[in-house]
């Protein structure tokens, strides 16, 4: 398969549509239309059952894990047993994103998100030592040209990279390894030992840090500085306005521990200094200045920040497809729909091509069939489709009934020159019909 830039295996079209396609082709006379649609549903229905069963396994074992679930289980797993289960969620999960065509986002790029500045503009901290486990993945990477605030009313268009998909699964340490570090369990936005799925749209590739349920906030030095130099600008004025207050409650501390000659220096008027009602006057103007100002300067910190938490949420809440065990069957529906539209796309061409194909040359015409039709670039993904039809295996029935000596024939098989070759359609219906028939034996009788 030849590898393209900029191009994704994923294909962006719903699977009837992808079967209208090929029937509205005119390659197919009427006769193999009625049949290539019975193929296509038959085909679609087996593999709804596999996914079906892949989603059973996930869930089971994904039932200790989940913190939102609600039920109990009648007896819980044994602690040797969680590795197990674990396991099994994790393969499980990395199974449906690689056949719903998403791309496994390597670590590092996230923490590279860390490092540098983002769309929203926070200072970011997430501590990865926090989790166990941490898998990414992303479908669809995209730039679009947006407007960053600078300074005051100064704007910058900028050039954003962005995922259009992205899945984390996040997998927290026990609560023992969180006592060490002296955390209050209560406190924290997340339990641990937990897994935790997230399913978002449209993210900034930079602001990916912000998915995480761990992730620490702060004001860049930039809102820093515009937050600290109006305060310090503010102060002053303050300060020498209630500096005769100051000097005045300085003064009778001074002369409260018998340090006269430094009241002296203060020039400060005796009769002040030894008069209770000034210094309380003076003492209480300088408690209501300061303590003003320190609460206007807190407000201000406060709306800074509710800000930020409304950059964040919007973010998260806008933008959010689905968590935890809601992502499993979300992605259990596109993995069928990607599956089955590849094996259509493979079985199609073969059906109707008037000379042997090679894996390679299949590919080449799938892809610039789908571009010449659609306009669509895609990275066809040729080693899946061809593995699932060679891996369809079935007997040919007659009259609802296969014969027993005969032996299984595969949808999909290659002649000596290594070209693909795939059952007619009559053929493929009753394979796939076997493959069914037999998928549970309860009717066998044994003997």
């Amino acid at each position: 398969m030849e590898a393209h830039d900029n191009r994704e295996a994923f294909i962006p079209y719903r699977r009837s549509d992808i079967i209208k396609l090929c029937l509205d082709d005119g390659q197919l006379n009427t006769a193999d239309t009625e049949k290539f649609q019975d193929f296509c549903e038959i085909l679609s229905s087996f593999y709804h059952f596999r996914f079906h069963k892949t989603l059973e396994i996930i869930k089971e074992n994904y039932a200790p894990f989940n913190p939102n679930t609600d039920v109990e289980a009648l007896v819980p797993p044994k602690r040797e047993q969680y590795e197990e289960m674990e396991s099994k969620v994790i393969d499980g999960f990395e199974h449906i994103m690689e056949r719903a065509n998403y791309i496994k986002l390597p670590e590092s790029v996230v923490k590279e998100a860390l490092d540098q500045e983002s769309l929203i503009q926070l200072k970011t901290e997430v501590d990865f030592d926090d989790f166990e486990r941490i898998i990414c993945y992303y479908r669809g990477s995209s730039d679009q040209t947006v407007s960053v605030n600078k300074l005051f009313f100064w704007k910058q268009k900028k050039k954003i990279d962005f995922f259009e998909r992205i899945v984390i699964l996040i997998k927290f340490k026990d609560e023992d390894y969180f006592h060490t570090k002296d955390k209050n369990i209560e406190e924290l936005k997340f339990i641990p030992g937990k897994m935790y799925v997230y399913f978002y749209k449209n993210i900034p590739q930079l602001d990916i840090d912000l998915l995480f349920p761990n992730v620490h906030t702060s004001m860049t030095w930039k809102d820093r500085l515009l937050f600290g130099i109006p305060a310090i600008g503010g102060a002053i004025p303050l300060i020498l306005k209630a500096l005769p207050n100051l000097l005045l409650l300085v003064a009778a501390i001074l002369l409260a521990v018998n340090a006269e000659p430094l009241v002296e220096q203060l020039e400060v008027e005796p009769y002040k200094v030894r008069n209770i009602m000034p210094v309380l006057v003076a003492t209480l103007s300088l408690g209501m200045a300061l303590g003003g100002f320190a609460f206007k300067q807190y407000s201000n910190y406060k709306t800074k920040k509710l800000k930020f938490q409304k950059d964040v949420t919007e973010t998260l809440f806008f933008k959010n497809l689905g968590n935890n065990d809601s992502v499993f069957q979300m992605f259990i529906d596109l993995a069928e729909e990607e599956e089955c539209k590849e094996i259509i796309l493979v079985y199609y061409h073969l059906l109707t091509s008037n000379n042997p194909l090679t894996p390679q040359e299949l590919d080449a015409r799938i892809e610039t069939w789908m571009e010449k039709k659609l306009g669509t670039k895609i990275n066809f993904d040729i080693d899946g489709p061809l593995n699932n039809l060679a891996n369809i295996c079935g007997k040919l029935t007659t009259n609802n009934l296969a014969d027993e000596n005969s032996s299984e024939i595969p949808l999909l098989s290659y002649d000596n020159s290594g070209n693909c070759k795939v059952v007619p359609l009559n053929d493929g219906k009753k394979i796939i019909d076997y493959v069914w028939d037999n998928t549970f034996s309860y009717n066998q009788i044994s003997l």
